[in-house]
């Protein structure tokens, strides 16, 4: 007794086993969570040490260096990458993908605390961050009012809403943008400070002794004990201007008489302008494990109750919401889920004409998508765009088995048998080539699941996805559909007028192809020479096709990157940006735009134009972005380029080309060729913006000590310095307390001084061996230098990063191919070249994809060698392969689409989809050498055309199921459009072609099986 024949005996134990996977997959739903990807984690761990008045090279030298081979040593970093500017040092470690952020976290703590105490002692505590590498956070929210300064809002931030924020699970970090912290600003008049003979260590002095914390103790009595507290310290501008800094027998100096003091900000080197209006951003960051969807649900949930206690008149808008995006997504994908559904179920009916036939099929669509949530539940997986988009694809696969079933059964119904007895015979007959069309479709994801890299990550799930759908509606086709086959197909139904006309139109088609087919057996060398040049066809239309990592999602916004020369200041930013707000309006489909100045570094901007939903603009991202970037180069004194946000996960914000020459010569040199680098790009016609992060616009007054002349008039280095990082170094002395928070205590000299670089000459220190004030240009020589914006390493060596844009219809390969052709042509002996951020992800995942199709392909060869026995059957099957691939690449090759990784797993889902028809032609073929007699050229004809209704069925139902994906709009629809692409273009021309080709390598390569009688 055939496995079939136990559920047609039990329809009870048939459809229990159906309602089990029913009720399981419903319970699994409600657990599973929705994502925008599979779970990853993408962790970038930044180490952050401040020197305030230390310069790039000492902050390299001293600081960077030093952390930089402690770090280095930490288990689980993919690269390095350092920056070190004036006071400043900034290390990023770049984790591999999906190494545990907690782990690699801990290590870089415990190498970052072995070299502390070697750094010096005047800069602050390194401060160690764990996030996703993003420059742009997943929620940004603008506060403003009327009432209140920059420096109150900042302040009521930081105390209210910073802190709650920051207690949501996911949350890293809540940024304050544009914000100005309170701080006590002294700013002294040096001249006033030479008339009163003060040096700036005497108000240094007085500062720290005057504003002293500390704790007193107690006073403990026999019975009594009480708390002392002495009010050592000061807590507002008016005790700061009293305090005295020099005393003579006749008078008292105060801070005041020297020095403007005022309850300031902390820094004056940024701001945030929001649709025009000042703003302050807070920029909610997630941690490398986050959920986006969770963390932003938890943040809009929270917003409300915070809006109760804000002050009067202060007012909080959700600037730019990522998730917008992602749940657009997710509804878009939801939606082509229904339309598909549809579809299907329309063709089915369309094929076999009666609405109780068609239910046999449609049951198994809802069983099949439901089913298996409860196996992605199992494994830890989510719901996510790419899980979704494989029960998109899971609709026109899963009806496939259900079909084959019903048809054959049908026919032995036609041909006299009962209901129940057609059912027996045609579910044994049919048994074999299910479970062989189930095995090697689920083994064709098998290479995807375990594949490395970006890909492997995303696609995961994707594939187990699809292979458990496949496996369950093998399930449902071998028990469900038979029993329901005995139970609700009749002689009647041929009687129906559209089942009979159907019937009718479907003879002659099965004759017409038998009669064609016979004649293309009688050529059988032309056939085999044709499939071969399809063959060859195949490697010249992927080697000439257009590759990606992937293609550029429509999200709705564009970022905007400006940087100015490096000696601009805040005001040198606010009047050139004041350009954009103009731009920005030039386009109708803007919503909003922010400006967020010093965004790092006092000379580089951050911006943004958000998009109206798509629904409501007739341009796209894609077409915006290059008129943006036009506009953007018109902005004098500014380097802008526009960028969009990386479509897929793991890769870093910013330009997509980022070429890294590193080496050990000096920077000049590596600024010389990279200029040439730079040049050479700009004129090859593949970029439309170059930039390099190397350049020599920062000027330095290089300050030269007389020490011979210093130490004659007792006048020590550290004097010097001192004096020196007190005027102009901006760093703190100490903190003060204001309404139970504390902040800093800065002294400085005013900007206005600061412009000067001749009033140095106004500085006066103090001889020790004759206590007269002696000008610091008596004992020092002055150089204005030019210096590199910024001392950038990589991998612990000095580095300069090409960064640049594409024109449109340029790919990442092509740019990084051309740059690593010039680099070997350009650069000297001691330079070579490395990648980062979104070109890096290119470069790793290399051919990944080509060794993935073509390891599927053996997976499947072996699989199928095994269930046929025979080493020769497989390859018979397979042969169709390549004529599908062929049809599939073409539409790519015409730039419909690119080579990237959906079209990628598009590709190597065909190889199992394609497969499906030849094992129903060789698996039937086979049954009829052997139980009919028949030979082998007779045994593929009839096989063929027997075959023919449901192969051209299931080829339908796949086709006509991905229209919604290739017809997909708004949210995610290019890769929606990528896969539905491949997969109903290769389906099409594939099976034309299989229809033909297959039967004539069975008449030339198949076994007479007729000898085993």
């Amino acid at each position: 007794m055939a496995l079939t024949d136990l559920f047609i005996r039990r329809p009870v134990l048939a459809s229990v086993v159906s309602l089990f996977i029913l009720f399981l997959g419903l319970r699994a739903i409600n657990e599973l969570p929705l994502r925008q990807f599979p779970k990853m984690e993408n962790t970038v761990i930044t180490v952050t040490t401040t020197y305030p008045g230390a310069s790039a090279e000492l902050m390299e030298g001293f600081i960077t260096s030093r952390l930089q081979k402690a770090i280095a040593g930490a288990e689980g970093i993919d690269y390095l990458t350092a920056q070190s500017t004036e006071g400043s040092s900034v290390i990023s470690a770049y984790i591999k993908l999906n190494y545990n952020p907690n782990v690699a976290m801990t290590d870089v703590m415990a190498k970052v605390a072995e070299v502390r105490n070697d750094l010096p002692k005047e800069s602050n505590q390194p401060i160690i961050q764990k996030a996703t590498g993003s420059q742009m956070a997943l929620m940004y929210i603008g506060f403003s009012s009327k009432d209140m300064n920059t420096q109150q809002i900042t302040d009521y931030l930081s105390r209210v809403v910073q802190p709650s924020l920051q207690t949501i699970s996911g949350v890293a970090t809540a940024d304050i943008l544009g914000g100005k912290t309170y701080a006590m600003r002294i700013w002294l008049d040096t001249n006033k400070m030479a008339a009163y003979h003060l040096t700036p260590s005497d108000i240094a002095t007085a500062l720290q002794k005057e504003n002293f914390q500390t704790g007193a103790g107690q006073i403990k009595g026999k019975y009594v004990l009480f708390n002392i507290n002495a009010e050592t310290n000061l807590i507002s501008a008016d005790q700061f201007k009293q305090i005295v800094v020099k005393s003579t027998n006749t008078t008292l100096v105060r801070l005041s008489d020297v020095a403007k003091v005022e309850l300031g900000a902390e820094s004056y080197d940024s701001s945030v302008i929001f649709n025009g209006e000042t703003a302050v951003f807070i920029g909610i960051q997630g941690t490398p494990t986050a959920n986006p969807l969770t963390v932003i649900d938890q943040v809009k949930q929270l917003l409300p109750e915070l809006a109760i206690n804000y002050p009067p008149d202060f007012q909080a808008k959700i600037v730019y919401d990522s998730t917008d995006y992602i749940r657009s997504s997710i509804h878009e994908v939801t939606r082509s889920i229904i339309e598909a559904g549809a579809i299907v179920i329309i063709v089915i009916f369309l094929f076999l004409g009666a609405l109780r036939t068609v239910t046999i099929p449609i049951i198994t669509i809802p069983l099949s998508l439901i089913g298996v949530c409860f196996l992605l539940y199992f494994m830890g997986y989510s719901l996510n765009l790419l899980t979704l988009l494989a029960m998109v694809l899971a609709i026109g696969l899963v009806v496939d088995d259900a079909i084959v079933v019903v048809e054959n059964i049908y026919r032995h119904i036609e041909e006299g048998l009962t209901p129940f007895d057609a059912a027996l015979k045609g579910a044994c007959e049919i048994a074999g080539p299910i479970i062989s069309m189930t095995t090697t479709l689920a083994a064709v994801y098998a290479p995807i699941g375990f594949m490395t890299g970006i890909t492997g990550a995303l696609f995961k799930e994707f594939a187990f996805a699809l292979a458990f759908s496949v496996i369950i509606s093998g399930i449902i086709a071998l028990t469900l559909s038979p029993m329901m086959c005995s139970k609700i197909l009749s002689h009647r139904i041929s009687e129906q007028r559209l089942v009979h006309l159907i019937d009718r139109l479907f003879e002659k088609i099965k004759l017409l192809y038998a009669e064609r087919l016979k004649i293309v057996l009688n050529f059988r060398f032309v056939t085999a020479v044709f499939a071969g040049i399809m063959l060859i066809t195949c490697a010249l239309l992927a080697l000439t096709t257009t590759t990606e990592l992937a293609p550029e999602e429509d999200q709705s916004v564009l970022f905007v990157s400006l940087n100015a020369p490096a000696s601009a200041n805040i005001d040198y930013l606010t009047k050139f940006t004041a350009q954009l707000p103009a731009i920005y309006s030039s386009f109708p489909e803007k919503e909003d735009y922010f400006i967020v100045n010093g965004m790092g570094a006092p000379n580089n901007t951050l911006s943004g134009i958000i998009l109206k939903s798509w629904e409501k603009r007739s341009r796209s991202q894609q077409q915006i972005q290059p008129i943006l970037q036009n506009q953007l180069s018109h902005i004098a004194g500014l380097n802008a380029f526009a960028f969009p946000l990386p479509s897929i996960p793991g890769t870093s914000d910013g330009a997509p080309i980022q070429f890294v020459m590193t080496s050990t010569l000096d920077r000049t040199t590596l600024y010389q060729v990279m200029e040439k680098l730079q040049d050479a790009a700009m004129k090859s016609g593949l970029f439309m913006f170059v930039d390099s992060d190397l350049k020599f616009e920062k000027p330095q007054l290089n300050i030269t000590i007389d020490r011979s002349k210093a130490a004659s008039m007792g006048i020590s280095t550290d004097e010097i310095g001192n004096a020196l990082a007190t005027l102009f170094g901006g760093n703190y002395i100490n903190r003060f307390s204001l309404e139970g928070e504390s902040y800093l205590v800065i002294p400085q000299v005013p900007r206005h001084f600061r412009l000067n670089p001749e009033q140095i000459n106004t500085i006066y220190v103090q001889a020790s061996s004759n206590n007269q004030l002696v000008p610091l240009s008596s004992i020092v020589n002055m150089q204005i230098t030019t210096i590199p914006n910024t001392l950038n390493q990589f991998q612990q060596l000095n580095s300069a990063t090409l960064q640049g844009m594409l024109m449109a219809g340029k790919s990442i390969p092509e740019g990084l191919a051309f740059l690593s052709d010039q680099a070997k042509k350009l650069f000297p002996k001691g330079i070579a070249f490395d990648y980062a951020g979104q070109s890096r992800q290119v470069i790793q995942e290399g051919n990944e994809m080509v060794y993935t199709f073509f390891f599927a392909l053996l997976i499947i060869y072996l699989v199928l060698s095994a269930q046929f026995e025979s080493f020769r059957d497989p390859f018979i099957i397979l042969i169709s392969v390549p004529l599908s691939i062929a049809g599939a690449l073409i539409p790519l090759n015409l730039g419909l689409a690119t080579l990237n990784i959906y079209t990628g797993i598009g590709l190597v889902t065909l190889i199992g989809l394609i497969s499906k028809h030849g094992i129903l032609m060789v698996e039937f073929a086979n049954q009829l050498q052997k139980n009919e007699n028949l030979s082998i050229h007779a045994a593929i004809i009839k096989s063929a055309t027997l075959r023919l209704r449901p192969i051209l069925m299931t080829t339908a139902a796949m086709v006509l199921g991905v229209v919604p994906l290739i017809l997909a709009s708004g949210a995610g629809a290019t890769s929606r459009y990528d896969i539905g692409l491949v997969i109903g273009t290769g389906m099409l021309i594939g099976t034309c072609f299989t229809l033909f080709v297959v039967p004539t390598m069975y008449t030339l390569l198949a076994k007479d099986h007729r000898e085993s009688l």
